[in-house]
Order: structure tokens, then C-alpha cells, then sequence
């Protein structure tokens, strides 16, 4: 199941990422008001936030939160798994911002703006790999 495991979790890193650098890029194009601005920061993102959301995919999936032996229902571990990777994404995306753009205002307001639109589509995104079965060939339907 190690190998599975990885190997869902390198899937989930790169589906993500693909989806999580688009909203940096329009968000830090349309804030900063510069499409060059934008992309430098959306790529800046690529490696960063790939091995961030792997590590965080990682302790997560070694953590076991239960209640009375059973396993915390998904939509709540997922709301969990949303906020804590929202803290870090956010943190990493206002220090690049403010970096790139030498604004930290700027770096600010893509950071803050960004915590609505990616709660929404992590959300959607955890709800989508859950759904799903690969790398995880015992789970059951």
C-alpha cells in the first residue's frame, strides 16, 4: 500500500498544482496588474507549493483523527485538510508575492484574495481524489 500511496499522493500533488497555479496566475495578474507579474509568481509556486502540498499530503495521510475508534467522517477531514494546507499555501504564495512583485501590500492582497478561491477548489479537489480509487486498490467503492 507504500507505493499506492505515493504514488496518489504525487498524482494529487501535480492535479493539484496544475489548478492552484492558474488561480495564483490570474489572481496575481489581475492584483498586480501586470500578466508578467503573474506568471512569475505562479511559477515561482510550481516548486514550493509541489513539495509543500506533498508533505502535508503525507502527514495527513499518517494521521489518524478518530472518535471512539472510528475514522473522522471525509467532508470533515477534508474541511481539516483544507484549512491547514489554505495556512501554508497562503504564507508561501505572500512571501513569493511580496518578493517578485517588492510590494508587500501586493503580496498581501494576493494572499488574501487567494483564500477564498482556493479553500473553494482544494475543497472540491479532495472531494474529487476521494471519489476516486487510484493508488488505493483495497479501498472499497
Amino acid at each position: 500500500m507504500a507505493d499506492s500511496s505515493h504514488k496518489r499522493h504525487i498524482a494529487k500533488t501535480i492535479t493539484w498544482r496544475l489548478i492552484g497555479t492558474l488561480d495564483t496566475i490570474i489572481l496575481s495578474w489581475i492584483i498586480s496588474g501586470s500578466p508578467t507579474t503573474g506568471l512569475k509568481i505562479g511559477l515561482a509556486e510550481v516548486v514550493t507549493k509541489m513539495l509543500l502540498y506533498y508533505l502535508h499530503e503525507r502527514v495527513w495521510f499518517k494521521i489518524n483523527l478518530s472518535k471512539d475508534g472510528r475514522v473522522l467522517e471525509s467532508r470533515k477531514r477534508h474541511i481539516a485538510k483544507t484549512i491547514t494546507w489554505r495556512f501554508i499555501g497562503t504564507l508561501d504564495t505572500m512571501i513569493l508575492a511580496w518578493i517578485i512583485s517588492g510590494d508587500p501590500l501586493t503580496g498581501l492582497k494576493i494572499g488574501f484574495a487567494e483564500v477564498v478561491t482556493k479553500m473553494l477548489l482544494y475543497y472540491l479537489h479532495e472531494r474529487f481524489w476521494y471519489k476516486i480509487n487510484y493508488g488505493l486498490p483495497n479501498r472499497n467503492a
